[in-house]
């Protein structure tokens, strides 16, 4: 992967996390560079979901795939924001 390939896909990663983020309701206790590499991790298997159920890359906006890689970061904000809240509410003597 050349350095140009690495740049894109933080940039996209970053675009689909916070959408991703902007989509779910409340607030989520994680940072920007998570929501990022949610984001990337989104924005992969979302490729590859898309690229297995036969959707046709074109010179445009994929919409199809886009939809697939924003829910799928919606669901892993979701997950990680209340896995973290989980373990904030573990204090002295909650165990």
């Amino acid at each position: 992967m050349t350095i140009t390939g690495i740049i894109t896909a933080i940039v996209i990663g970053a675009i689909i996390g916070a959408l991703g983020r902007l989509l779910l309701p409340g607030r989520q206790p994680i940072g920007v560079l998570l929501t990022v590499a949610i984001g990337i991790i989104a924005a992969l298997i979302g490729t590859a979901i898309a690229q297995k159920v036969g959707v046709k890359t074109t010179d445009g906006i994929d919409w199809i795939e886009l939809v697939l890689q924003v829910g799928l970061a919606v669901v892993g904000v979701a997950l990680v924001a209340g896995w973290k809240q989980r373990g904030r509410g573990r204090g002295a003597g909650t165990h």
